[in-house]
C-alpha cells in the first residue's frame, strides 16, 4: 500500500498546517469552552479570513480552512482580540487537553484541567501529538478519545490517572492528580517512549510503568446522545464540518452563552434547547453520524480520492460503523471500524475491522464500485 505522508505535528493558530485548499487554522479552546462572542467571533473570521468552513477535530478542537498566507496574520489579529489562541506557538502546541464536555466551574475536571494547562512548562520534552484526557466526571465518558495519559474514576469511584493503554492506574486526590501526570511522563521519555510517539505504542511494547497500581478503570458509556444534556442542547455536524454562517445563525436563534467542544464531532450549546434545522444532526437515528470521513481531495494534499459523497451514499446502507478516508494517515478516525475505507491512487482498498493503516482485505475499487461490493460481501 502506498504511504501517505503523516505530519509529525497537528496545527495550530500560530503554527498553521498547509493543506490542499489553503492553510488549515486550529484553535483548542480553553477546557473545552468558546462564549457566544468568542464563537461569533470565529464565525465571523472563518468567513472573513478563510474558506468560511469551521470543523470539529476528533480532538475537541476547532478549525479553520481556506486561509492564505497572506490573510493568516488577519487572523491571528482577530483571535487575539478574542482571548482565543496563546502567546506563543510552544505553550500552544503543548495545550493538547480534552475535558468532559459536562464539567462546572469549581468540580474536579475543572481544577485539575486548570492547574495541568497553567503548569504546561514543567512538562518534559514530549512528542507534538502526546495529549491528556481530563475526565473526572462520575462516569467517565473520554475512554475513545485520543489521549496518553488519562484522568478518570474507575469502578469503585476513585479519581485514578493512568497511562492510555494500561489497564491499571494510581488513585490520585484531585490536589495530586497533576503531579502524578507528570510522573507518568517522565516515565515515558526516560524508558524511551519519545521513538514509539504514543503512550500506548509504548506501553503495548513495554508494559505499564511500575508505579500503576492495580485500579482497575471504568468501562467506555455510549457516546452523549443527540438532544438534551445537563447542560444544554447537544447538536451533531456531518463529518464535524459546516458554515461559520450555519453556527452563527444557530447561536443566535438559541440564545445559547456558550459553546462546549466534545471528541465526537457533536457540541454543546450552554443554556440551550434543541432547534431543528438542516445544517446539524439533531435526529438521534440520522445514520449519516454513524459514517466517519476526512475532508478527501481536493481539499486534502495527501487524498487522491473525493470522500464525502460516497460517505452520504453508505450512510443507511451499510449497518455498521463505516470509515471514509482519503488516504492511509486516518485522520478522521484513529480507532477501528467494521469497515474502513482507504483511498490510493484514485481508487479505494476495503480494511474489515482495523484502522485506515493496516493491511487491506481488497484493493483497487472505483469509487462506482464500492456501495456494490459491500452489499455482496
Amino acid at each position: 500500500m502506498t504511504q501517505s505522508e503523516t505530519k509529525g505535528w497537528c496545527p495550530g493558530a500560530l503554527h498553521p498546517m498547509m493543506s490542499g485548499d489553503g492553510l488549515v487554522v486550529r484553535i483548542r479552546p480553553r477546557l473545552g469552552r468558546l462564549t457566544a462572542a468568542q464563537v461569533l467571533a470565529i464565525c465571523d473570521a472563518a468567513d472573513a479570513f478563510g474558506s468560511g468552513i469551521i470543523e470539529l477535530t476528533s480532538r475537541a478542537n476547532v478549525q479553520l480552512r481556506g486561509v492564505t498566507p497572506a490573510s493568516h496574520p488577519g487572523l491571528v489579529d482577530r483571535l487575539q482580540q478574542y482571548d482565543l489562541i496563546d502567546d506563543n506557538a510552544e505553550h500552544e502546541a503543548r495545550n493538547n487537553i480534552i475535558v468532559t464536555p459536562y464539567w462546572q466551574l469549581g468540580d474536579d475536571t475543572f481544577r485539575i484541567a486548570t492547574e495541568l494547562r497553567r503548569r504546561l512548562g514543567e512538562l518534559p520534552e514530549l512528542p507534538t501529538k502526546f495529549g491528556f484526557a481530563v475526565d473526572a466526571g462520575e462516569v467517565p465518558l473520554l475512554a475513545t478519545a485520543s489521549a496518553d495519559v488519562r484522568v478518570e474514576r474507575n469502578v469503585a469511584g476513585d479519581l485514578i490517572v493512568r497511562c492510555d493503554g494500561a489497564e491499571c492506574g494510581d488513585r490520585v486526590t484531585v490536589d495530586t492528580a497533576v503531579g502524578k501526570i507528570f510522573a507518568y511522563c517522565r516515565w515515558f521519555v526516560e524508558t524511551g517512549g519519545a521513538s514509539e510517539k504514543r503512550m500506548k505504542r509504548h506501553i503495548d511494547r513495554f508494559g505499564p510503568p511500575s508505579i500503576a497500581a492495580p485500579l482497575q478503570s471504568s468501562s467506555a458509556p455510549p457516546v452523549p446522545e443527540l438532544g438534551a444534556s445537563p447542560i444544554g442542547a447537544v447538536y451533531g455536524a456531518a463529518f464535524g464540518r459546516f458554515t461559520g454562517k450555519a453556527l452563527a445563525r444557530l447561536m443566535t436563534e438559541s440564545a445559547a452563552v456558550a459553546l462546549r467542544t466534545t471528541p465526537w464531532r457533536r457540541f454543546v450549546l450552554e443554556g440551550a434547547k434543541a432547534i431543528e434545522g438542516d445544517d446539524f444532526i439533531t435526529d438521534p437515528s440520522d445514520p449519516i453520524q454513524f459514517v466517519d470521513a476526512c475532508p478527501g481531495a481536493p481539499h486534502c494534499a495527501s487524498a487522491t480520492v473525493e470522500t464525502h459523497s460516497l460517505a452520504y451514499a453508505l450512510a443507511g446502507v451499510v449497518s455498521e460503523r463505516v470509515h471514509v478516508s482519503g488516504c492511509a494517515k486516518g485522520c478522521a478516525r484513529s480507532a477501528e471500524a467494521p469497515i474502513t475505507l482507504v483511498g490510493r491512487d484514485g481508487k479505494f482498498d476495503i480494511v474489515r475491522n482495523g484502522r485506515a493503516s493496516d493491511v487491506p482485505d481488497v484493493s483497487g475499487l472505483d469509487p462506482a464500485d464500492v456501495t456494490s461490493w459491500l452489499g455482496a460481501h
